[in-house]
């Protein structure tokens, strides 16, 4: 076998380490430019030659049609999720796309785990140059809050490139580790997570025992769409304001002249990390020149918005935790973004204290994931992990309700179990529905597969159907369903399509909280209407049945008057109403049901004394 690495597939850049066998280190390669950073950039040339990297950065100012940057905001989504990313970035869309996105460089067409895959395998060139021996089997670093199918979309993205996914671990998970704070006895860690394209925050509890350190995920949250490529774009956007306004001239967002601009925009931001300001000059050729003072002030004042957008996930992670910023032992940041100094400020600022920055925020993640890896391919386990899944997930009930069988941040691998039944006379199958979300209602969580398990036909509610969800450490779900009367079974490994918008998570979880007294009232309505419906229909059935004869007349009458006022009470929405109506059904038929009962059981009786007989 060959050698086992980690790797960071990041926004921007991204990075290969492994474990050194002498200092016990985890260390970043090199490679042939003389950098750890790779940067997240495929081109393809006219004469359809594949180059990534270093060399396919340069080819943005000079072929920027066959040239596709920051492919990770396109992992696991949909085509008509990226329509204003096409405003933004020279990314064009394969006509021919489907669910899974195509993305046209120049006569080629690729998806986005397969140009990733470019990525990983000059990666792994790197070590093979490096190690003089194969490289086939990697833990790869994964945003917190990427999704089923993001996760899969980068699985599918090592497996094209040659490599064995050992794992996928969250990058805030790979942080800590990186950062040794395994060596602190006990205490709360925040890792505040700001890349190139996504945000993460996860809080960790770290434990030390007898038997090793355990790194215990307590909650974690998010924004796979917000990033440093968010800085880049409000500063290209205020260039090209002012420069529309002051010398006429618009840019195609496709073109060479916009992609010079904004690498010119990008110098000016690292720069503001460390000068208090800056002077960005752009010519225009026959316009004149684009000159551009820009202060700290300036700069802060422009990205406080977006800086803003990431205290929100932070604010959740916490509630769910049930812990107060004051509370958290240290402070651990990562990611390029956080070289910003007032993201530092921030942060210090919110968490009462100062943060950790000591390693490279760039290569922290990739340092981590070859820990991560070490500890798989030796079997020491001296450090756990104990990473948590970011979403609800549930299975589709009746009347459109969602049943959550594994809650949000539960804590993986995972498995869980309930039992159901069937809502209809003599049903022949069920369909079962698996969700993923936060609200109340089938209809406003995300659909991630559907399979319909047989059953034998009979009376509703007879039925005992056994729903089992389990999750990997990957954060990949398995879901099993079964009928415990007759066996049949069927298990499905959920493998979402591509087509999801990043906005749809936080979207989930920031509803949940808006919508949350609403969606109780409302499901409260349909679980009262479900259960009213189930008992008319069992009154109806009741009242036909010729022994029912022996009840009174003004029993009868009772009855037909619950029956009317039940029914009345479902053509409105006041559950309240609903639920005293059925407690007054329950009563008037209360002799009604004793008499089915007692005759059930004489012809019960009487049927065994002519067997005996």
């Amino acid at each position: 076998m060959g050698r086992v690495v980690g790797i960071d597939l990041g926004t921007t850049f991204s990075l290969i380490a492994y474990l050194d066998a002498q200092t016990g280190a985890p260390k970043c390669i090199l490679g042939p430019y003389g950098s750890t950073l790779c940067p997240s950039v495929v081109s393809v040339d006219a004469d359809g030659k594949v180059i990534v990297g270093e060399p396919a950065r340069a080819k943005l100012l000079t072929q920027p049609e066959r040239t596709i940057y920051s492919v990770k905001r396109l992992m696991g989504r949909g085509v008509a999720d990226v329509q204003d990313e096409l405003k933004i970035f020279p990314f064009r869309i394969d006509p021919g796309s489907d669910n899974v996105i195509r993305v046209r460089l120049g006569d080629k067409s690729f998806t986005a785990p397969e140009i990733s895959a470019y990525i990983l395998r000059e990666l792994k060139s790197w070590a093979e140059a490096y190690f003089q021996e194969p490289v086939d089997r990697a833990v790869i670093t994964v945003p917190a809050y990427f999704n089923d199918a993001q996760r899969q979309a980068t699985k599918d993205a090592g497996r094209l490139a040659g490599l064995e996914v050992l794992r996928l671990v969250n990058e805030p998970t790979a942080a800590a580790l990186a950062y040794g704070l395994h060596k602190q006895k006990r205490g709360h860690v925040a890792v505040y997570d700001f890349g190139g394209g996504t945000f993460d925050i996860s809080l960790l509890k770290l434990i030390s025992t007898n038997e090793g350190d355990i790194y215990q995920v307590l909650a974690t949250n998010g924004d796979t769409h917000l990033g440093g490529d968010d800085i880049d774009n409000a500063l290209l956007d205020l260039a090209r304001r002012e420069i529309r306004e002051k010398f006429g001239v618009e840019f195609d967002h496709r073109g060479e002249a916009i992609q010079t601009l904004r690498k010119s925009l990008i110098r000016a931001k690292h720069e503001l990390s460390s000068a208090e300001k800056t002077i960005v000059q752009y010519p225009l050729e026959s316009k004149g020149m684009y000159i551009r003072e820009i202060t700290r002030a300036e700069f802060d004042e422009l990205i406080r918005p977006i800086i803003a957008r990431t205290m929100a996930p932070v604010k959740m992670a916490l509630a769910d935790a049930k812990l107060a910023p004051k509370e958290m032992d240290e402070v651990v940041l990562v990611g390029g973004s956080t070289r910003i100094p007032l993201v530092r400020k921030t942060v210090g600022d919110y968490f009462q204290r100062a943060p950790h920055c000591e390693l490279d925020p760039d290569e922290v993640v990739a340092l981590g994931a070859a820990v991560q890896a070490d500890i798989l391919e030796t079997g020491v386990k001296t450090m756990l992990l104990l990473d948590v899944t970011p979403l609800s997930l549930g299975i589709e009930t009746m009347g459109g309700v969602i049943a959550k069988i594994i809650p949000r941040n539960s804590t993986i691998p995972a498995s869980a179990q309930e039992l159901f039944t069937t809502g209809v006379e003599n049903q022949t199958a069920i369909d079962v529905h698996v969700l993923q979300g936060e609200r109340e209602l089938a209809k406003d969580c995300r659909s991630l597969a559907r399979f319909q398990l047989k059953t034998p036909p009979g009376p509703a509610g007879l039925a005992r159907i056994e729903v089992k969800f389990l999750i990997d450490a990957n954060g990949i779900l398995q879901v099993a369903a079964r009928d415990l009367r007759s066996s049949e079974q069927h298990t499905v490994e959920v493998q979402p399509s591509y087509g999801l918008s990043d906005t749809e998570i936080e979207r989930m979880l920031e509803e949940s909280i808006e919508f949350a007294e609403q969606d109780f009232a409302e499901r409260q309505v349909i679980e009262a209407r479900t259960e009213a419906e189930t008992i008319l229909a069992a009154t109806d059935k009741a009242l036909a049945d010729p022994r029912s004869q022996e009840i009174s007349i003004a029993e009868r009458q009772a009855i037909a008057e619950s029956e009317v006022q039940l029914r009345t009470a479902l053509a409105g929405r006041d559950y309240k109403l609903m639920r005293t109506r059925i407690d007054e059904i329950n009563a008037a038929t209360a002799h009604l049901a004793e008499v089915l009962m007692n005759g059930a059981l004489q012809t019960a009786f009487e049927g065994k004394r002519l067997d005996d007989v």
